[in-house]
């Protein structure tokens, strides 16, 4: 009866020291059927399978090279690389089966980089080596060559290309920044060149808004000027019509008064020579109707006058015939 505990307890300290609880950040590793592959399960047998770190591994190099023209320099630059969950067996080929395989393999890789470093540094001047072009031939080269050591690179960053003969790096530093103060001067002209035609076009448009003002101005005051005109031109066609109405009624009077001329008893001024007369009975009444100096050679005055001679001569001559017709 006691064997059976026994065995349970045995198969639990097995389970217990073989056994081991997969970590998130781990790649756990098993062989079937000669091929790599990936445990997912929460638990696997540490002694047939290999537990890797899924976390980055970070490669700082300073990498000594010449660039074209036998200068030498230093390259420094940070290579970041990961196990590539699809070339585990690569991984495994150029690692081993150790927990340190990403490590081993990353040191393989630094051998490439470096050889790609250095050919790459070889072909240009000094001048050419900028960051940014390194950075990208290198990315590129890394990218098609981590595979094959069952790694992906995350990132690379070229801190410095820098020439190991210090006057060199003096010279090249005082060229740096003597260009960068060109630079600046020419930005600096530039931003006054700038200003000054913002400042050209911004009294440019002053002065044609100005003209325009100016314009419409002139055009407010031509055509109030145009009815101005208008109105006076009506204005004197209406005065002279009336003066033409005037005229044709004093030619009317006229032409009535020559063939009439009794009318001109009916005139104020006979009216009031009937009044003067009435009220001087015995004395003899003379009306001047004109003055002196005034023009007698008005028709009407001279015809008014005229009839006012025959209207006193035929009194005078019925007071005549009076008398003698009484003496008689």
């Amino acid at each position: 009866m006691w064997i059976i505990p026994v065995i349970a307890v045995l198969l639990v300290a097995i389970a217990v020291y073989e056994y081991r609880l997969r970590k998130p950040d781990q790649l756990v590793l098993c062989e079937a059927d000669g091929a790599v592959r990936l445990r997912r399960r929460r638990f696997y047998p540490r002694h047939f399978s290999l537990a890797l770190p899924g976390t980055t591994h970070p490669l700082e190099l300073k990498i000594d090279g010449a660039a074209r023209g036998g200068i030498q320099i230093r390259t420094a630059l940070v290579l970041t690389v990961a196990p590539a969950r699809e070339h585990l067996a690569s991984l495994v080929r150029v690692g081993g089966w150790r927990r340190d395989a990403l490590i081993k393999a990353a040191r393989e890789l630094e051998t490439v980089v470096q050889g790609t470093v250095k050919e790459f540094t070889e072909r240009h001047l000094l001048e050419e080596l900028a960051s940014e072009k390194l950075s990208a031939h290198l990315s590129a080269g890394v990218n098609e060559s981590a595979p094959r050591f069952g790694l992906e690179l995350v990132s690379l960053t070229v801190h410095s290309v820098d020439p190991l003969d210090p006057e060199i790096a003096e010279a090249m530093r005082r060229r740096e920044s003597a260009r960068i103060l060109e630079q600046t001067e020419l930005l600096n002209q530039q931003a006054r060149v700038a200003a000054a035609r913002a400042r050209i076009d911004a009294d440019e448009q002053i002065a044609l808004s100005e003209h325009e003002l100016e314009l419409k101005k002139y055009g407010l005051r031509e055509a109030e000027v145009e009815k101005e005109a208008l109105l006076a031109q009506k204005r004197t066609e209406d005065e002279l019509k009336r003066s033409r109405m005037r005229l044709a009624y004093e030619q009317e009077e006229m032409a009535l008064l020559k063939n009439s001329p009794e009318l001109l008893l009916l005139s104020p001024q006979a009216a009031r020579l009937a009044e003067a007369s009435q009220n001087l009975k015995n004395a003899r009444t003379i009306v001047s109707l004109w003055s002196s100096d005034a023009e007698r050679e008005s028709r009407l005055s001279n015809l008014f006058q005229r009839f006012l001679e025959l209207v006193l001569e035929g009194d005078t001559r019925q007071l005549r015939a009076k008398g003698e017709s009484e003496g008689s």
